[in-house]
């Protein structure tokens, strides 16, 4: 990764850790609508999201003394969002659906009709899911994340994660 894009709002978040609260608002004001959307994703209420964003801003500027500068700034809150919508979901106890207990039948029609393919329509399917396969979706398809490090947030062995983003792919199709 460049150096421009790791360092990029270094004078920001060097401020910042030094407590200047200026421009703590101005890293919020950059980052808080994309980490609203990383969170709404996962916890699916607004007021829910809104909260955890909140708590994520506040656990990253305590913590932002650990911030090395070893992959960007946005990544880095990112995974601190993902990780609180996850423990979230978690202490309200909405539980990640295990593969035994769904049953889904896959037609044998290959081939999708143009308008199956639009992006409402894709959002409307997953959400459709149980939520334990829209969080596999969402952190896999959307988040970028790896069967390793589903595994590692969602606390799941690898192949769980696998074969519960495989039969969610099935579903949606």
């Amino acid at each position: 990764m460049s150096n421009a894009i790791l360092f990029k709002h270094k004078e920001l978040i060097e401020k910042s850790k030094i407590g200047d609260r200026k421009m703590q608002c101005k890293l919020y004001s950059l980052y808080v609508d994309a980490m609203f959307n990383v969170s709404i994703r996962i916890v699916k209420v607004k007021e829910d999201a809104e909260d955890v964003v909140q708590d994520s801003f506040v656990d990253a500027f305590k913590n932002l003394a650990s911030f090395k500068y070893e992959s960007t700034f946005g990544s880095w809150l990112k995974r601190i969002v993902i990780n609180k919508s996850i423990n979230y979901l978690k202490v309200k106890r909405i539980p990640l659906v295990a593969i035994e207990e769904q049953e889904y039948w896959i037609s044998d029609e290959k081939e999708l009709n143009p308008e199956q393919l639009d992006i409402k329509n894709i959002k409307k399917a997953i959400q459709k899911l149980p939520t334990g396969y829209q969080t596999i979706i969402n952190l896999y398809l959307i988040e970028g994340y790896d069967h390793n490090e589903i595994g590692d947030i969602l606390e799941i062995s690898v192949s769980t994660s696998k074969s519960k983003y495989h039969r969610a792919k099935k579903k949606l199709i």
